[in-house]
């Protein structure tokens, strides 16, 4: 190893090429960074505004013949935003996947310990069995339902 840094040594020496050791200023951007973004005045939360406010969720699917996806945006009442994109691993209906996906947005809000929660989706027949007007007459849909109504429970507020 020394025998080549001698050997480049000597190549580069008639060029009068010089090497000059940098600071480094990784730790120095962090650094500006923090302080550029931090703010100056101390804001305290008040949570009766946040518990006042409801997060919303709405939930999209996809579902075609080789697989099935969902998308979730979960929106603070203070308006901060977690997109979620899902790839489900098996095959799907419509209406299964807009399942798939309520409940994984119905976990993730519990998770976040979320107690007001509006929902929407655009899926008519998950509408209709979430709110009774429309019966379960598929053993799927009925898990899904049972499976729904238990996360349901776990909110303060839940409208949909």
């Amino acid at each position: 190893m020394l025998g080549r840094l001698v050997k480049w040594s000597i190549e580069l020496g008639k060029y009068d090429v010089k090497y000059e050791a940098r600071p480094a200023i990784k730790s120095q951007v962090l650094v500006d960074f923090v302080g550029d973004n931090t703010p100056t005045v101390c804001i305290e939360e008040d949570s009766s505004d946040n518990e006042k406010g409801l997060w919303k969720l709405s939930v999209d699917k996809s579902s075609c013949i080789f697989r099935s996806g969902a998308g979730l945006v979960l929106t603070s009442p203070d308006g901060w935003t977690l997109e979620y994109a899902l790839r489900f691993g098996f095959k799907a209906t419509n209406n299964e996947a807009e399942y798939e996906a309520l409940i994984s947005g119905l976990t993730i809000a519990k998770h976040l310990e979320v107690q007001k929660l509006e929902a929407s989706t655009d899926s008519r027949l998950v509408v209709g069995l979430v709110s009774g007007e429309y019966e379960d007459r598929e053993d799927t849909m009925a898990e899904y339902l049972a499976h729904f109504q238990s996360l349901k429970s776990s909110f303060q507020v839940f409208e949909f």
